[in-house]
């Protein structure tokens, strides 16, 4: 289990600002410590344990990066062209044999290992080749064409570091390195229900005053994308004993329990007492706009020391995409070990007027266009509900309006988060 820690670290004051949410979980919560090695090929979303140090030069020789001719560079004149005998051939995968001479060229493929004495390659479109021998025009630079050995990266270097979310591209760097296995962290197990007597699972006969459960397969879904382990609880009742006994239950062998709906402060919200019975709270309402009643907690875990982390989200699902994706994610991430990267978004001009509260974060979903100056503009969809799922389904992203906002105008700049960046 992860270890988690709650001295200082409880909040149910004013809204807490998403800076002061981010630096608590990053000095709170430690990452899993158990690791495993996997297969290279298998390791697409796991978390790099240590560093990984390059076994070999990247790339292991010089080689040429073109189709063309090698030189040696001061074979060839200052001014006008230069015509030099064609001595061999030498393409991809073959050794070089003889030092290149001095006044011969060498014709020579792109891969293929650069031969001694060589250390310029003239592009095959730039020269014209003439019986056995190639004429080159001036001006080339030495060392042109040529990609030197361990220029991507040197033997003995960090090719990977500790923290690092593996993808394809790291995946490939690993593989040219000759490595068929990485040292990663083990997967983090996620619980995951829903709360309610109003909702009921879809294909299940739907009372008049009940509605299909959409929060489950929302987490569920974001939560695979990141690669973790999920239970799926189902759908627990508005009863506080049951909620604070499957809470504890879940605690004991899972990282994260994640729930949604019931945080709120009605009468049949019950999920926040449920939580302190059996846990200590964290913090309790974040200032984020859709979202704002998120609970965490630290639970009891499977042993003495051990702990669980306990987040509560809302009911909507719109609230819920958006608490998962600022809120949820990086706590995956800092339980997961993965180095956290800020998100940056990019800067649009708003085609809408909007106002907003001070001291809170605001997300707005919109789509992009381009306008007819290239400028891409950001157009808010219709319906504003937290409730209202296709205004995910038929937008690009959110736009972000910091805390200090109150009023925006068509024309302002704002910062747009795709779904893609969001969802990672």
């Amino acid at each position: 289990m992860a270890q988690l820690t709650d001295d200082c670290f409880a909040f149910s004051g004013p809204l807490m600002p998403l800076e002061t949410m981010e630096r608590l979980i990053e000095e709170r919560v430690a990452p899993v410590a158990a690791t495993e090695t996997v297969p290279v090929v298998e390791a697409r979303g796991r978390v790099v344990a240590r560093d990984v140090m390059a076994p070999v030069d990247l790339p292991p020789f010089d080689n040429s990066a073109v189709d063309g001719y090698a030189v040696r560079h001061a074979d060839v004149a200052g001014k006008g062209e230069t015509r030099l005998a064609v001595s061999g051939r030498l393409t991809a995968g073959r050794r070089a044999g003889a030092p290149l001479a001095p006044g011969q060229a060498i014709r020579i493929f792109t891969g293929a290992p650069m031969p001694a004495g060589a250390d310029t390659v003239f592009m095959q479109e730039d020269v014209q080749a003439d019986g056995d021998a190639v004429v080159m025009p001036s001006g080339l630079k030495k060392g042109a064409n040529r990609r030197l050995a361990g220029e991507d990266i040197k033997a003995g270097s960090v090719a990977l570091t500790a923290g690092t979310v593996l993808g394809p591209s790291q995946i490939a760097l690993a593989a040219a390195l000759g490595l068929t296995a990485i040292e990663v962290r083990r997967r983090l197990c996620v619980a995951i229900f829903s709360t309610g007597d109003e909702v009921v699972e879809p294909g299940q006969p739907r009372p008049a005053a009940a509605i299909f459960d959409a929060n489950r397969f929302l987490l569920g879904q974001l939560l695979a994308q990141m690669g973790t382990q999920v239970t799926d609880l189902g759908i627990l009742p508005d009863d506080p004993a049951q909620l604070a006994h499957s809470i504890g239950d879940a605690a004991t062998t899972h990282d994260l329990v994640l729930t949604s709906g019931g945080v709120s402060t009605g009468e049949a919200d019950h999920v926040r007492g449920a939580v302190e019975r059996v846990g200590k709270m964290v913090f309790w309402r974040i200032g984020i706009k859709p979202g704002r009643p998120v609970t965490m907690a630290v639970l009891p875990g499977s042993g003495a020391g051990e702990s669980a982390a306990f987040v509560g989200l809302p009911g909507n699902p719109v609230a819920v995409f958006v608490t998962f994706v600022r809120v949820v994610r990086p706590l995956l991430l800092r339980l997961a070990g993965a180095r956290m990267q800020p998100l940056m978004p990019l800067p649009v001009r708003v085609g809408f007027a909007y106002k907003k509260k001070a001291g809170r974060r605001e997300y707005v979903r919109v789509s992009l266009r381009r306008r007819d100056d290239g400028e891409l503009e950001a157009i808010k969809h219709p319906q504003d509900g937290a409730g209202v799922i296709t205004s995910l389904t038929e937008t690009d992203g959110l736009l972000e309006f910091a805390d200090d906002v109150t009023t925006v105008e068509p024309g302002d700049r704002a910062g747009f988060l795709s779904y893609a960046v969001l969802m990672g």
